[in-house]
């Protein structure tokens, strides 16, 4: 079990969201562009399946539920699994960095998939691949079409745009 301070990060990351996000996989993939930007909470990610993932912050976000930091609601999905919404149990905190709240408001409703193609080309950059587009699209061809790729590439273009302590590269 993650300890209490985890958990703290991980709710703080929904409520800085706006309160809620829709999804396992974006609560990680916001995770990881506030973290590579310089405004994360400090979990570790590594390559997955669906791109950059942490097991620490799954783990604090149960343990954020457990301590009644973070709701989170399972709901049957089109494609028969269960999906998460996360809810955060805590006070809005008017000292949040603006960069952060900027960054995690605007991913928190843009297309799920496109999200995983733009944090995928961001983590692959980070691992040194010469041309992560590519490489995601490589890794993701069935998400990467129908022009998917190229709204992913203008949302990491719309993100960088965000002034950030640590700004996000060129791809």
């Amino acid at each position: 079990m993650a300890g209490l301070n985890e958990a703290q990060r991980a709710a703080e990351i929904v409520r800085d969201a706006g309160g809620h996000i829709v999804g396992r996989t974006r609560f990680q993939k916001i995770a990881f562009i506030l973290e590579a930007a310089g405004v994360g909470a400090g979990f570790p990610f590594r390559y997955k399946h669906y791109g950059p993932y942490s097991e620490q912050l799954a783990a604090a976000a149960q343990t954020a539920r457990i301590f009644g930091m973070l709701n989170e609601q399972e709901t049957p999905a089109t494609w028969g699994g269960l999906y998460s919404t996360y809810y955060s149990l805590l006070p809005q905190d008017y000292q949040t960095p603006e960069p952060r709240r900027r960054l995690a408001q605007e991913l928190v409703n843009v297309d799920a998939v496109e999200l995983e193609l733009a944090a995928t080309a961001l983590f692959l950059a980070s691992e040194r691949f010469q041309d992560p587009w590519a490489e995601t699209a490589r890794r993701k061809p069935e998400k990467a079409d129908s022009g998917r790729l190229q709204r992913a590439r203008q949302l990491y273009d719309r993100l960088r745009s965000i002034p950030t302590p640590r700004p996000l590269p060129p791809l």
